[in-house]
């Protein structure tokens, strides 16, 4: 992580926060307090931000802010980082997996890749709390990091022309979920009935980056249960405070 941020041009409309060259929690951490200081104060002029694993970029209306003023502006809220941090409390969302047969199709090769039988591929993947270092790529697909390296596994040598949402899938040694209906080349290992993206909810995309997800194994009496559930608009998603949100991991 650098010893100050570096903040640089992004077009004559936006500026790039760079808080360091490598995927940290600690790093992440600078980008996701940064970018809740600049949210929770909406400054005229700061049109949108997009946090990422290592920087935050900001796109802004020069007409209402000028690159100069911008720059002292996010110079100064970044002194307010201790204050946001302990206003910040991180929450994990328990998402719901069946895993394997048609919900998963991929996680026979993933035990087979790696030496472990099927129950072993669930129980590591489904053991550590997975932190949201960014969203994008689509509407709410979340960028986990914390899978660990014993089921990590290639992507598809060719990708799929329709992979469903709520796919929970594997690429290299990372995990993710898709959140949308789309191509892709992850090899998937289950889905969950849990809606990531939801334009008609109030917040259509369900949870934000510096949040953790916990995989939580169900059969698939359960998955249809829930989807029900879901779509009477009964099912309460579990969500809690992340009491050791000052631990790397």
């Amino acid at each position: 992580m650098y010893e100050k941020p570096r903040i640089l041009p992004f077009g004559d409309k936006g500026i790039v926060v760079e808080f360091g060259n490598e995927i940290t929690v600690e790093c992440n951490e600078k980008v996701v307090n940064l970018y809740r200081i600049l949210k929770k104060e909406s400054r005229q002029g700061i049109i949108s931000m997009i946090p990422t694993y290592r920087s935050l970029l900001v796109k802004y209306n020069p007409l209402q802010i000028s690159y100069n003023e911008l720059i002292k502006y996010v110079s100064e809220k970044m002194d307010k980082e201790v204050e946001i941090k302990e206003e910040f409390k991180p929450q994990v969302y328990e998402i719901p997996v069946v895993y394997g047969g048609e919900f998963g199709p991929d996680l026979e090769f993933v035990a087979k890749h790696n030496n472990l039988s099927i129950e072993e591929v669930i129980a590591i993947h489904s053991a550590p709390l997975y932190r949201i270092y960014m969203v994008g790529f689509t509407m709410g697909f979340a960028y986990l990091g914390g899978m660990s390296e014993k089921i990590a596994t290639p992507r598809l040598e060719t990708p799929r022309t329709e992979i469903k949402a709520g796919s929970v899938g594997i690429a290299g040694n990372q995990t993710g979920i898709y959140p949308l209906s789309s191509p892709g080349g992850w090899r998937i290992i289950g889905r969950t009935p849990v809606r990531l993206y939801d334009q008609e909810r109030e917040k259509p995309i369900l949870f934000e980056a510096g949040n953790y997800i916990k995989f939580i194994p169900v059969s698939e009496e359960e998955y249809y249960k829930i989807e029900k559930e879901i779509q009477e608009g009964k099912y309460q998603l579990r969500i809690y405070e992340y009491l050791n949100h000052n631990l790397s991991g």
